[in-house]
């Protein structure tokens, strides 16, 4: 697979460093429009073909799939033409900007028959992914509830860089350069690792995003600091289990973790993305009666990276896909919706086609 990189911040190191270790996978080019930014991050990986411009990318054409790092509200108008022309499309997530835009993005794919696949990178935790088989496998019974959380402290500690000095936080906290707050960034990672795990889409949301004070008038430079910090969420799944779910960027003491409860007439399931593997244990059989978890061995499970190359090299679709992107795309819709009118917003399920 002939691969090229669009976008070329901070995230697009982690695609470099991830597909270049794959046999078979040869890194091309690379696209931004920041040509200092694009030259350094090609001298670093060794990428030979450089394009401040995708139109030129596509002139030039000699590629057979592109990882679109740019920045959320940019992958909508860098997929389409990708797609028209052909090429297979690994996409950071969100998927768009708003559901209209995904699910376009999502049939144009589909029509076109090409491998489409997005980075929703907590897939890769094995954790989950054992989760998912037991609970498909009726380990814990029918699923009632649900309480599902991603922390993350780095608005209140340094650890990954100043929030308030760089440009790769600060865009994050602003609407107007294409952020959809904490519930786009982290928010859409924890509801499919919450929906994955259970194995259903989500019914109903009813959701309360909040965005707090950070700086004088909210504004550092040209960034406008209104993109929400923080929200909670009730949800409903189509299987009928009822949730929590919460996310913020203010969580002190959290550095990136994500949490998972779930709770079955049989038993119940807990997992985290600790360590290499995640971590999960299971309450379930003779553990039952006396409330006792435990822990489940695990083994590693190819990455997102892996899966896509491999898709485009058999031909056959891998997850997760377009498709689903769109759907957890409209449930960040009606989130923000309901944030707006302060009550609950159902989820039309025939608008939710198969996640194919």
């Amino acid at each position: 697979m002939r691969l090229v990189i669009v976008g070329t911040g901070g995230m697009a190191n982690s695609h470099a460093k991830k597909f270049g270790e794959i046999e078979g996978v040869d890194i091309v080019g690379g696209v931004d429009r920041n040509e200092e930014r694009l030259t350094a991050f090609c001298d670093e990986h060794n990428i030979e073909k450089r394009f401040t411009s995708l139109e030129d990318a596509l002139a030039w054409g000699e590629f057979d799939a592109v990882a679109n790092v740019t920045p959320d509200a940019v992958h909508h108008p860098t997929t389409m033409p990708l797609l028209a022309a052909g090429k297979h499309v690994f996409c950071e997530k969100p998927l768009a900007s708003n559901f209209a835009d995904a699910d376009e993005m999502a049939t144009a794919a589909d029509q076109a028959g090409l491998i489409n696949m997005v980075n929703l990178s907590y897939r890769d935790v094995s954790a989950l992914q054992k989760a998912h088989d037991l609970i498909a496998a009726g380990e814990i019974g029918e699923i009632r509830h649900f309480e599902a959380s991603y922390l993350q402290s780095w608005l209140t500690q340094p650890a990954w860089g100043h929030w308030d000095k760089e440009e790769k936080w600060l865009w994050r906290l602003s609407e107007s350069h294409g952020s959809l707050g904490v519930l786009g960034d982290v928010g859409i990672h924890i509801l499919d690792f919450a929906g994955f795990a259970i194995g259903a889409p989500y019914q109903s949301v009813s959701c309360h995003l909040k965005t707090f004070d950070k700086a004088p008038g909210n504004q550092i430079g040209e960034y406008k600091l209104d993109a929400n910090d923080s929200f909670t969420m009730m949800a409903e799944t189509a299987s009928g289990a009822v949730g929590v779910v919460h996310a913020s960027r203010f969580a002190s003491g959290h550095m990136n973790d994500l949490h998972l409860q779930i709770h079955g007439t049989k038993g119940g399931i807990k997992v985290t993305n600790t360590g290499d593997l995640g971590e999960l244990f299971v309450c379930s059989g003779p553990n039952l009666e006396k409330a006792e978890w435990e822990q489940v061995e695990l083994s590693p499970t190819p990455n997102n990276y892996r899966k896509f190359a491999e898709a485009v090299k058999s031909g056959v679709n891998g997850h997760p896909t377009f498709r689903h992107a769109a759907n957890l795309q409209q449930v960040l819709d009606l989130a923000v919706e309901s944030s707006k009118a302060g009550g609950r917003k159902d989820i039309p399920l025939s608008t939710q086609l198969q996640d194919a």
